[in-house]
């Protein structure tokens, strides 16, 4: 009896962490299929649902050309930050220097600013380097958010690689970049679809820089397009197709977690056991 009532608790746990998780977007998707009046009616599905709405996200402004802009803004920053983290972490892991845990901790304290706090000097070296209002400003900024969290999380998984294999690699003649790329990059695919797709999130999420970096529409990426759309008046924001842009952009970010969930799993769970 006891048992049964511990699996009811469970199993009512379970059905509320899924209900609190699952239902805003839910009920996101709802909204999208609704218009004018239809939005402020509490239905659990419309009557007439508006499918209209989607195609529509796409005529209001250049929401494509946004839709591509961050795909592209935000593969390069994952692909930048772990080309980049991936040699720094086996400096930070695997090679004894004197500072090393100071420089770890600088690293951590840069992504504790907040982004209010940087945006001034970013801003500055953006127009420095001449890439205001270009995508390649976005990705040298996002970096600022991606790069050191990379690094960090790619050191702890660098640490509980067996040694053994680097110093076979050593007495076989293999230099430093071999044994990054050849020895333990194969054995990082794990943690590095799990880090990956975290500052993918993170980049594809990003606004302030994205809203301060850029002027045109046509360089915008998609969560300031949503924020723009319909014009700046909350009265006048057409909410269905606010929430039928939400649902598209939400949509990639699904489908990524779900094509690597094993490989996502492995990598928060490498480090439980030490190999």
């Amino acid at each position: 009896m006891l048992r049964l009532v511990k699996r009811v608790l469970f199993g009512l746990l379970v059905l509320g962490v899924l209900v609190y998780t699952l239902f805003p977007f839910y009920w996101a998707i709802v909204s999208s299929l609704k218009t004018g009046s239809a939005l402020f009616q509490v239905d659990f599905w419309p009557k007439e649902p508006a499918w209209s709405n989607y195609p529509a996200v796409f005529k209001q402004g250049p929401f494509g050309q946004n839709l591509l802009n961050s795909v592209v803004v935000s593969l390069s920053t994952v692909l930048l930050s772990l080309v980049l983290a991936i040699t720094a972490s086996f400096s930070l892991a695997r090679i004894q220097f004197r500072g090393r845990k100071t420089l770890l901790l600088l690293i951590l304290s840069v992504s504790m600013f907040p982004q209010v706090s940087v945006l001034t000097g970013m801003f500055e070296l953006v127009r420095w380097l001449g890439l205001y209002n270009r995508l390649p400003a976005m990705i040298v900024s996002y970096m600022l958010l991606t790069l050191p969290f990379t690094i960090w999380v790619l050191t702890t998984f660098m640490r509980e690689l067996p040694i053994e294999l680097e110093e076979a690699a050593i007495m076989d003649g293999a230099s430093p970049w071999v044994i990054v790329t050849r020895v333990f990059l194969p054995l990082l695919g794990p943690s590095l679809a799990t880090t990956g797709l975290l500052a993918f999130i993170a980049a594809w999420n990003e606004f302030i820089f994205a809203l301060t970096f850029t002027l045109s529409d046509e360089q915008r990426t998609v969560p300031v397009a949503i924020a723009l759309l319909g014009g700046n008046s909350e009265f006048e924001l057409p909410w269905g197709l606010v929430m039928a842009a939400s649902v598209t952009v939400t949509v990639p970010l699904i489908v990524l977690v779900l094509v690597f969930q094993r490989r996502i799993v492995a990598g928060l769970t490498a480090g439980a056991v030490k190999g």
